[in-house]
């Protein structure tokens, strides 16, 4: 599987246009890569549910055990969870009627890519949704610049 075929900026963009977003794995844990996504997520307006059987609240929700158990529909299951559980999450988001799947950095899972694309789903693969968010909607700047371009390399000259 080519994570690059998942990461188009037309599909990115609609995502993000989604208001509703599930976050599986989402930890009450501040130094969590989840929390700070799902904190930022939500400082920028975006109804956040999360999805962590060992927690009861995260950032001021209520937390629900699964996906089959969130009560109302979501636009984005944003996953940050072990690879190996992917396919059972896209189930589970295929069920619930999601839009798009979401896979963060380093959860690449082409079987659960395989289940939501089967079912009309859109996917992401291998991206941040905060990176992103930051990205498309000029949020990303570093003193001052808004270079739309995220690289460790320097330009040259």
């Amino acid at each position: 599987m080519r994570v690059e075929d998942y990461q188009d900026p037309t599909v990115i963009q609609a995502a993000l246009n989604e208001r509703r977003i599930a976050i599986v794995g989402l930890s009450s844990n501040e130094l969590r890569p989840s929390h700070f996504v799902g904190y930022y997520m939500q400082r920028h307006g975006y109804q956040i549910v999360p999805v962590n059987p060992r927690e009861t609240e995260v950032l001021d929700e209520a937390s629900y055990p699964s996906l089959a158990d969130v009560p109302e529909p979501v636009g984005v299951v944003d996953v940050f969870r072990d690879p190996a559980a992917v396919p059972a999450i896209a189930r589970e988001a295929v069920a619930m009627g999601a839009k798009f799947l979401w896979l963060q950095y380093g959860v690449i899972s082409e079987e659960g890519v395989g289940i939501a694309l089967d079912s009309g789903m859109q996917v992401i693969v291998d991206r941040c949704m905060k990176v992103e968010h930051a990205r498309y909607r000029g949020r990303m700047h570093w003193l001052g610049f808004n270079t739309e371009v995220i690289s460790a390399n320097r330009k040259p000259g």
